[in-house]
């Protein structure tokens, strides 16, 4: 924990120049980012936490001696962190030492049947053309037009507010958007180069978590195997909660407030505005809100109906990213021949696609993911024994129950024992479960969503919900349910959007 609920920080008074208050509700990456760019330039920033720690779901879980990130495992598009760092003159490293891991990740295709992925690549090509002969100038190809997918995203497209369509007519992000490939299907953009049914597998994988299967999936976000293969695969030395420290760091650097065990209850709005934020620690008063909590908990439960931007029946019809089934396991032995990341794809990884977004049920036979952070960092774990955390995606919105989760443990154990030849059932000494109903219950998570909403074209900028409040004038929405997007760079931008809307809106 950064510092006790209720404890006042130093504030930086040179930076208090301005008389407007903004409460910021939530204190995952949106919303401490949001707080960091409105304190820099002189704001008086309160940060409201429901949780006992700040980060969201970057929170982080220790039980005798192993120490477990809770949510995000996976550090991609390092530019998107010192970009945010530098808006304060500093630098990632200026907080954690980053490891770019190689080989990136390993991938399962069942047992003797493993593909490690280098960092390097010209051994990445290499690794290509033993799998399928002639396919290295087809991944050149295809990697260059994944950078230039990437480089206009994140120069063009994330940083806008997508109030509205006006914002991209635009003739050259028009002619752009064309080259971006909106309208291909992820699936067929990846067999155009390639046939073998692994290295399929490999370029799709990433898209998994983005809300739609790859033959829904826009070819835009071919990007995302331009951030993978390309800019690589990282860790923070410490965990990714290394990550909110330094932003936490910042925040309270420049006087911002960060009040943790205190959860909004009710947003009064009088004259079209929130006169009074209510909470289970007293009331608070401000001239600008910005909610990084839940955008559909917000929206309908914490607003009057009649504020709020959305019905409910627009809610239920939004196409959401899946939830997760976790396991966060603690051995008393070393767990050889896995790496730091770890991809089971040895059963059809369509079916499980369609049972996740097209007929939603728990799959029949689940692709999973397996991180072991200790093969990085040792100090997560006891000496001799293994920190690692199991991730099956799901449908959001399941029956969640004990029964089911101890069924899925066991078969997931019994796969990873007969992939790798290794049982660990009787060494596990630490154990936690983590599903839908957790989701909602610790973040008030729509129908239990680990990732937000969905990428797919018809929920893609300005068709995203909108980050301005129709009806309440002081009122803005950031993180993962608007723009740009689900996971960890797109929520420090869409903080970093959020903060300069707040500020054009406290200035008219």
């Amino acid at each position: 924990m950064v510092f006790e609920q209720g404890e006042c920080n130093c504030f930086n008074l040179a930076t208090m120049n301005k008389t407007e208050r903004v409460v910021v509700i939530g204190a995952g990456f949106a919303g401490l980012a949001s707080a960091c760019v409105l304190a820099k330039d002189g704001y008086k920033v309160t940060v409201l936490e429901k949780n006992d720690q700040p980060g969201g779901r970057a929170r982080v879980w220790e039980k005798d001696g192993f120490t477990f990130d809770m949510g995000p495992s996976w550090y991609w598009m390092p530019d998107v962190f010192d970009n945010f760092f530098a808006l304060f003159g500093k630098k990632a490293s200026d907080f954690y030492d980053l490891k770019r891991l190689d080989p990136g990740y390993r991938i399962y295709y069942g047992k003797d049947d493993v593909l490690d992925v280098p960092a390097n690549m010209q051994e990445l090509e290499q690794l290509f053309e033993s799998i399928e002969p002639g396919s290295s100038k087809g991944l050149r190809e295809f990697m260059k037009q994944a950078e230039y997918k990437y480089r206009v995203s994140m120069s063009d497209y994330v940083f806008r507010p997508s109030h509205s369509i006006t914002e991209f007519i635009d003739l050259q992000l028009i002619r752009k958007s064309f080259s971006m490939q909106l309208l291909t299907s992820m699936s067929s953009h990846v067999r155009k180069y390639f046939k073998n049914p692994k290295l399929i597998k490999m370029l799709e994988f990433p898209v998994l978590f983005l809300g739609a299967t790859p033959k829904d999936t826009p070819a835009m976000y071919s990007m995302m195997n331009y951030a993978d293969l390309a800019l690589g695969t990282w860790y923070p030395m410490g965990g990714m909660n290394e990550i909110v420290k330094a932003i936490v760091r910042i925040a309270t650097d420049l006087g911002v407030y960060i009040k943790l065990n205190t959860e909004v209850t009710r947003l009064v709005v009088s004259d079209d505005k929130v006169s009074t934020i209510q909470t289970t620690n007293g009331a608070y008063q401000a001239d600008m809100v910005i909610s990084g909590a839940d955008y559909e908990y917000t929206d309908q439960h914490l607003l009057p109906k009649q504020a709020a931007n959305y019905t409910a029946k627009y809610w239920d019809t939004r196409t959401m990213s899946p939830s997760s089934l976790l396991f966060y396991i603690g051995t008393n032995k070393k767990v050889k021949g896995i790496q730091h990341h770890n991809l089971f794809f040895d059963e059809d990884f369509d079916r499980h696609a369609n049972e996740i977004y097209k007929q939603p049920q728990w799959p029949s036979e689940p692709l999973f993911y397996v991180c072991c952070t200790s093969k990085t960092d040792t100090a997560c774990a006891p000496e001799g024994g293994e920190n690692l955390f199991f991730l099956m995606p799901i449908a959001p919105d399941l029956k969640d129950d004990e029964a089911t989760r101890d069924r899925y443990f066991d078969l997931l154990l019994d796969r990873f024992a007969r992939i790798t030849g290794q049982d660990i059932r009787n060494n596990i000494v630490v154990k936690r479960s983590y599903a839908v109903d957790d989701f909602k219950a610790d973040y008030h998570s729509f129908k239990g969503n680990a990732y937000g909403l969905a990428n797919t074209l018809a929920q893609t900028a300005f068709f995203k919900p909108a980050m301005r409040a129709k009806h309440v004038k002081n009122l803005l929405h950031t993180g993962q349910l608007t723009v740009p997007g689900p996971g960890v760079p797109p929520a420090l931008i869409s903080g970093q959007i959020a903060a300069k809307e707040a500020m054009k809106m406290m200035g008219e």
